[in-house]
């Protein structure tokens, strides 16, 4: 919405399409080596949980799911952001790597009402209220930063903090979160701002601008399928205002407390941080701008 330019662009290439459906560990034997719990917590989570399969976490994603959130449409194998917190989230209800199952759903049909074949869901799914009304959410997993897109050889396209944007022209898109944290970052003299991101990328590919800002999972898509030679410098340090990601499960699900439990844990903890950190920050190349 990415990654040294040749593993980037290998890495980004699937990654193209999931936006248009949607308008960490790092190997698979580490995702199951960090997702077995004890026998008796395992043991515990069985009697407990109510699950879909008894002795089962049945997880949803997408059909195909894209990298950053899953590598190589394979989430079993515990990489890609995604698949790593639904692993992380597993072990904290007590459940092995051996005891999760994968099925694949529509985007659409995982926030619409009625029954699901699934405890949760995990597909970048922002949280909002008139969902809600449909499905439970956990607490976030995931909060959208801001990032900059410019083109490769451009002046400010190797930017690695705030001072290196001085002077650029960066488009926006009026009345978005992005206008915000980019007057507060880098001053308003140096702004332009457009009717939407559509106009902003036409902008860029034009060279009226040098650079534009928008939400992270945007920038993956926008960089390397929407503008030609497109690169993302950096994300902004901020999530304030960014929009939030939840694990969605069925309408009052009775494992809506544990899941969100298990995702404050993870919070608490610093393992979201770190997996953000090596999945959406490390493994694509997207450093933060200071």
């Amino acid at each position: 919405m990415h990654i040294a330019p040749a593993l980037r662009r290998a890495s980004v290439a699937v990654v193209a399409l999931s936006t248009l459906a949607l308008a960490g560990c790092s190997s698979s034997t580490e995702a199951e080596t960090s997702a077995t719990p004890t026998d008796a917590a395992t043991a515990g989570a069985e009697a407990a949980l109510e699950t879909f399969t008894e002795g089962k976490l049945t997880i949803a994603t997408g059909e195909p799911a894209y990298e950053p959130w899953v590598i190589g449409d394979a989430p079993e194998s515990g990489e890609g952001f995604e698949a790593a917190v639904a692993y992380a989230v597993a072990e904290e209800l007590g459940f092995a790597a051996d005891d999760v199952v994968w099925v694949r759903t529509t985007f659409d049909s995982a926030i619409a009402p009625g029954a699901k074949d699934w405890d949760f869901n995990i597909q970048q799914f922002s949280i909002t209220d008139e969902r809600r009304q449909a499905v439970d959410f956990s607490s976030p997993y995931y909060v959208t930063t801001q990032a900059v897109v410019s083109v490769e050889g451009n002046d400010y396209a190797e930017a690695g903090s705030i001072a290196d944007l001085e002077g650029a022209a960066i488009g926006v898109a009026v009345g978005t979160t992005s206008y915000d944290v980019t007057a507060e970052a880098l001053g308003e003299d140096n702004i332009q701002v457009f009717n939407s991101v559509a106009d902003v990328v036409a902008a860029l590919n034009s060279g009226q601008i040098d650079a534009f800002v928008t939400d992270l999972p945007g920038a993956f898509y926008s960089a390397y399928v929407e503008v030609e030679g497109g690169t993302i410098v950096g994300q902004f340090a901020s999530s304030e205002g960014g929009d939030e990601f939840g694990l969605v499960l069925p309408k009052d699900s009775p494992l809506t407390d544990a899941v969100t439990g298990a995702v404050d844990t993870l919070t608490e903890n610093g393992t979201l941080e770190t997996l953000e950190t090596e999945w959406l920050s490390a493994a694509v190349d997207v450093p933060v701008l200071n």
